[in-house]
C-alpha cells in the first residue's frame, strides 16, 4: 500500500490501516516517516538498567544507537515494506540519520521551548522540534546547516565557546518520537512534523538569531 508524500489524506489512512491491522506505535511512525516525509529510518538499541540490547558489554551509547546488522528503511517505503522490515527487529528504537533530509541545531530543552513560542510569534518558518529524555531540543533545518553554524553564529556575533547550541549533521542519528532513548524516558514532540515544513525544513539562518539569544539568556535563568 503506497501513500504520497505529504498528504494529510495518507496520515489518516496509515494510521486508519495501522490499527486495523495491529501494528506497533513504532512501526506506524516509521511508515509516516518514510512514506510522507521522506525520511530515511534505521532501527536502533534499546537500553534497560544502563545494559544496551546490542549486546556489547563496553557499548559507550546504550540504547542511543544503530543496530549495527540492521538495515537502513529507505525513504519512501510503503506501510507492507515497514511492516516486514521491522519485523525483523521487534522492539527496536526508531532512529532517523541526519544529514540528507534535515540536519537538526540542539539546545537544551527550556530554552528551546522559550526560543518556540518566540519564532512561532514571529512568523518564522519553523520545521519539526523533538525533546529528548536528556532534555535537550532539537530543532530539525535544512541540510548544511550544521556545518554552516560555526559561520553564521560568528557572523551573527554569537560565537561564544559556552554557548549551549550545537549542530548535527551527516553521520549522526536522532531517536524520534515515540522511542524510548537511553533507558530514560521518551522522545516526544514539540512541534510535530506537519504537511508545510517536514518535507522542506527551514534554512538554519533564519532560525539561528532567536536560538542563540535565548540559549544565551537561559543561562541566568
Amino acid at each position: 500500500m503506497g501513500f504520497t508524500i505529504g498528504s494529510s489524506r495518507g496520515i489518516r489512512d496509515i494510521r486508519s490501516v495501522s490499527r486495523r491491522r495491529g501494528r506497533s506505535s513504532e512501526c506506524t511512525a516509521v511508515a509516516e516517516f518514510t512514506g510522507l516525509w521522506g525520511w530515511d529510518v534505521v532501527p536502533g538499541a534499546r537500553a534497560a538498567a544502563g545494559v544496551c540490547s546490542c549486546g556489547r558489554p563496553d557499548c559507550r551509547t546504550p540504547g542511543a544507537h544503530p543496530l549495527d546488522f540492521a538495515p537502513m528503511i529507505a525513504a519512501g517505503a510503503t506501510l507492507d515494506q515497514v511492516s516486514a522490515a521491522w519485523a525483523e527487529f521487534p522492539g527496536a528504537a526508531v532512529m532517523l540519520p541526519v544529514g540528507t533530509a534535515f540536519d537538526v541545531i540542539e539546545v537544551a530543552e527550556q530554552a528551546g521551548r522559550r526560543a518556540l513560542v518566540r519564532l512561532e510569534r514571529m512568523g518564522l518558518p519553523l520545521g519539526p522540534v523533538a525533546a529528548t529524555p536528556q532534555g535537550r531540543a532539537q530543532f530539525f533545518v535544512a541540510p548544511g546547516g550544521a556545518a554552516e553554524l560555526p559561520r553564521l553564529l560568528y557572523r551573527m556575533g554569537w560565537d561564544d565557546p559556552a554557548l549551549d547550541l550545537r549542530g548535527l549533521g551527516p553521520g549522526t542519528y536522532i531517536t524520534a518520537p515515540p522511542s524510548d532513548r537511553g533507558g530514560l524516558g521518551p522522545v516526544r514532540w514539540l512541534r510535530p512534523p506537519a504537511l508545510d515544513s517536514a518535507t522542506r525544513p527551514p534554512e538554519a539562518r533564519l532560525l539561528l538569531g532567536t536560538l542563540a539569544y535565548v540559549a544565551h539568556r537561559s543561562r541566568g535563568w
